[in-house]
Formats: C-alpha cells, structure tokens, sequence
C-alpha cells in the first residue's frame, strides 16, 4: 500500500530556497524506498511578499494551510525586512493559530561530526530540548509610552498559564518515558519573583503523576554552563518559550554546527498541521552562494515522516545523514568541508536509496 500526504511548502527567505529543495529531493527518495508519495504545494511567502504586498503571508494564510497534513519550512527573515515583522507576520501566527505549543528540537552529537566540547564520543551526547511555543516571555501584552523623549518606556509581559506549563510538561515526561527517563526542568525563579516560581511549582506537581521519570531542575545560568560542561547528563529539558529558544541554539554549536539543527513545531492532538524547520534561519550572509549545510531541514523532514506516522523512512534519512556525515569529502563549509548544498542533498539521497544491505553507522 501506498501512503499520500499533502505538505505545504514555504522556503521563505535567504538560504530556506536553497536547503529546502535537497529536504525535498531526500523526502522523495525516502518516499520512492517506503512506499510514501507527497503531494507538495509550494506557497511564496516569506519577506519579498512582505515587501511587495505589506504581508508575510496573505490574511488568509492559515486558512490556506489548514487541510494539509504539515508543512515544511525553510527559513524567514531577511535585511530590510525587521525580524519582528518576519516573525510576527509568519511564524508565530502559525504556531499559535493551529495550537503547535511544542517545539520539539534534538540535540545529537552525529558520526563524522567534531564537537568544539572535546571528550564525547558519538551519540553520548544525546538529548531533546522541548520549547514551549505559544505563550510565556514571546507575548503580545505590552506596549510603548512617551515616543522619542527622554522618559520613553518599552515594557512587555510574561504570560505563564496552567494550561500552558502542564501540558508542555506532561508532553517532556511522555517523552522522557521512550528515552532515558529523565527530565530536567530550566528555570530562574530566584530571580523572576512571579512567573518561574509559578513554572517550578507546576513542574513539581505534574512530576507526581510520572514516578518513574528522574527529575531535575537548574537556574538557566548555570544550566547553560553545565550545557558545555556536562551535556551527556541530559535527556529531555523542558523550558518556557525564551529559555527553551537560547539553548536549543546552545545545544546545537555543543554538537557541531547550528546547520545541523532540526525542530519540530507540533500539534500533538494533530486538530491542525504541524510545521517542520530548521534551527539555522535565513542566514542572509551565505545566502545566494549555494554553501549553506542542508542538513537541519532534511533531518527536520525525517521528524516530520515521524509525525506522520513513517518511522522507517524517518530512520533511513537520519541513518543516510550520519553516513554521509562521516564521509570528509561531503562537508559544508561550516564543518570544515568544501562540498556544496546540491551536493550534500544529493549525496544524502543515493545513500537512501542504495542497497538496503549497504552498512550503515548509526
């Protein structure tokens, strides 16, 4: 039997129209190997529609992408354009408006990858950093007063609901149960006298109903430190929106390079699509010159056959990465390589669809 799903595609900006492609050309090998076809729907959005019609995406852009089982995301930004625009316009109304309040992203330390923190081993570093991604410090509750004068002010609040905190939480500690059971919980409740004591106090009382799962919890100082230090003490860290968002960026230079890092925005009841990006953003420095590592958005695809219910075909493009990664001669420059995008993609997809006797690390 054949699977079919419907994807929107947004490459977005700067290098999101250069990775995306080799996402899809390895989503297709993967597809052609596991008997998956996609029906995929490109929609131009992103900051040039920005420029030209004063949106991101068109007023009814939610209701474009809403009967579609995900969406694939490249990148959104771009100078000219303010990253508040970018964001707020696209991303962010995205993951509010179809309730994606996780936002899962792996931190792995891959075959053939040198970590700048030297000791470990392949693969002892090993953890998920679970974001949660529609309220806390990203809200829209503040405001300015007193324009261009000297007692001009800016003030913006955190917004933690019950709801909120316990269902990313409930959602760490199930995903905890499939890894090493072991959760750990960033906070700053000596210093943020309201909303992280408010954090600490839910994270203590939906541990009860997981038992089994170890738990921890560190100020996100030193947690940051012990990031560097120490990252195989992790499993799975929960953290509010902001917290969750620097070490998330954190764990990936740990493992490598930002151009390895995948996310996954999800709705896990599935009432609406979820949306599958990299880490990286446009990257408008490298952007046009065809160098940019593709890797983040083709493993950000393998989350996405996940959710979609294809194990095997998100295990055979996470192998076919490590196994490519471990060959020096298909390195972007950003891992000390001289290959290009195209060639990383391509590279990616024969591995998949080579013989399925063909070792593998991993």
């Amino acid at each position: 039997m054949v699977s079919r799903y419907k994807i929107a595609v947004i490459e977005g900006d700067g290098i999101g129209h250069e990775v995306v492609p080799e996402g899809l050309r390895v989503l297709e090998a993967a597809g052609r190997r596991n008997n998956i076809t996609f029906d995929w729907h490109h929609f131009e959005w992103g900051c040039q529609n920005y420029l030209k019609t004063g949106r991101m995406m068109p007023e009814d852009g939610l209701d474009q992408l809403r009967g579609f089982d995900a969406i694939y995301l490249g990148a959104v930004g771009y100078p000219g354009v303010s990253d508040h625009v970018s964001l707020w316009g696209l991303l962010i109304p995205i993951r509010r408006g179809f309730q994606q309040y996780v936002n899962l992203r792996p931190v792995r330390l891959l075959w053939g990858v040198d970590s700048p923190v030297k000791g470990f081993p392949p693969r002892q570093i090993d953890f998920c950093v679970v974001r949660e991604n529609n309220e806390g410090e990203y809200s829209e509750v503040g405001g300015r007063l007193y324009r261009d004068t000297d007692a001009e002010l800016a003030m913006q609040e955190t917004v933690f609901t019950r709801r909120g905190c316990d269902r990313i939480m409930r959602y760490a500690f199930n995903l905890a149960r499939t890894r090493k059971n072991h959760v750990t919980s960033a906070t700053k409740s000596n210093g943020i006298i309201h909303t992280m004591p408010f954090w600490d106090e839910r994270f203590s009382r939906v541990a009860k109903d997981f038992p089994d799962v170890r738990t921890d919890q560190y100020h996100i100082d030193i947690l940051s430190a012990h990031f560097v230090q120490h990252p195989d003490w992790f499993d799975v860290v929960v953290a509010s929106n902001l917290f969750g968002d620097i070490l998330s960026d954190l764990g990936a230079a740990v493992v490598g390079s930002i151009g390895l890092a995948p996310s996954a925005n999800l709705n896990p009841e599935r009432q609406y699509p979820s949306m599958f990006e990299p880490v990286h953003g446009s990257a408008p420095d490298i952007a046009g010159k065809g160098i940019a590592n593709p890797i983040a958005q083709i493993w950000s695809g393998a989350m996405m056959l996940q959710h979609l219910g294809e194990p095997k075909a998100a295990m055979a493009v996470e192998a076919a990465l490590e196994a490519v990664l471990a060959r020096p001669d298909v390195r972007t420059p950003d891992l000390g390589g001289r290959a290009n995008t195209r060639q990383v993609g391509e590279a990616v997809a024969q591995e998949i669809l080579a013989d399925p006797q063909t070792e593998r690390r991993g």
